[in-house]
Parts: structure tokens; C-alpha cells; sequence
């Protein structure tokens, strides 16, 4: 009778176990910062979209909306909607949310608009500002945009 070799070591499989264990956690973190990026990029393109909408009222009114609320039609004074529905965040978890800020309740003449990133220093400003005003500078955890006029 001849011997022979059948099936595997468990030195080998152990081996090739922990190989595929590796890879599989290279590949979903990656993938995880793959996703965040996706949604830092999608909250840059809402706030450009949300700042073009609030020009729009200023053009018609020379004044800025009191509030941009998510999910809501953005509503110039009268009857003019520039948006019909201001966009919610990609993640939608509450702490993502667009904060929206507009300076004096009488002359709404400057506003700040900024969403928390994801990842890291991938923003514009170091906080997402007060009274109409970005606070831009320092660690860059937030995109802001303002007022063009």
C-alpha cells in the first residue's frame, strides 16, 4: 500500500485562515472610508446647492430666509421656493445635521450654512459659526459656505 498525502495541515489552514482574516479587514476598512468620503463629498454638493437657492432669494428679496429647515421647500419671503426640499444629510443620524444660521432677525442680510464632515480636516472652518458669521480656520471639521452679495 502506498502512502500518500491526503488533504491538508492544520498548520496550512491556520495559515491560510489568518491570511484571508487580513484581507477581509483591509478591504472593509477601506471600504468604510470609501463611504465617508462619499458622504462628506454629498454634503458639499448640498451646501453648494443650498447656497445657490439662498442667492436666488436674496435677488428676489434682498434679504435671506429666516430658517432652511431639512426636508422642508426652501420659501423666499412671498411666494417664491427656490428648493423644493432642502436636502438632509447622508448619514441622517441627527448629529450630521446642516446648521443654518442668518445674522439680525430684522435685516437677514448674511447667513452661514455648514455641515459637520466625517473625515478629519476635509471642511472649510473650525466650527459651524454663530449669528451669520463662519468661523473659518483651525482644525476643519465642518464645510461652510455664506453669503455672496
Amino acid at each position: 500500500m502506498k502512502k500518500g498525502r491526503q488533504g491538508f495541515t492544520l498548520l496550512e489552514l491556520l495559515v491560510t485562515i489568518s491570511i484571508i482574516g487580513i484581507l477581509i479587514g483591509v478591504g472593509s476598512v477601506s471600504f468604510s472610508t470609501a463611504q465617508k468620503r462619499g458622504r462628506d463629498s454629498r454634503r458639499q454638493a448640498d451646501m453648494k446647492a443650498m447656497q445657490t437657492s439662498l442667492e436666488q432669494c436674496y435677488a428676489l428679496d434682498t434679504k435671506y430666509p429666516a430658517s432652511a429647515d431639512e426636508g422642508s421647500a426652501l420659501t423666499c419671503f412671498g411666494t417664491a421656493v427656490t428648493m423644493n426640499s432642502v436636502p438632509y444629510d447622508p448619514k441622517n443620524t441627527g448629529s450630521y445635521d446642516y446648521t443654518y444660521t442668518v445674522n439680525a432677525a430684522a435685516i437677514k442680510t448674511s447667513y452661514c450654512l455648514c455641515a459637520l464632515m466625517e473625515t478629519v480636516g476635509s471642511g472649510n472652518a473650525n466650527s459651524a459659526g454663530a449669528a451669520g458669521v463662519c468661523a473659518l480656520g483651525g482644525t476643519k471639521n465642518y464645510f461652510c459656505v455664506s453669503n455672496q452679495q
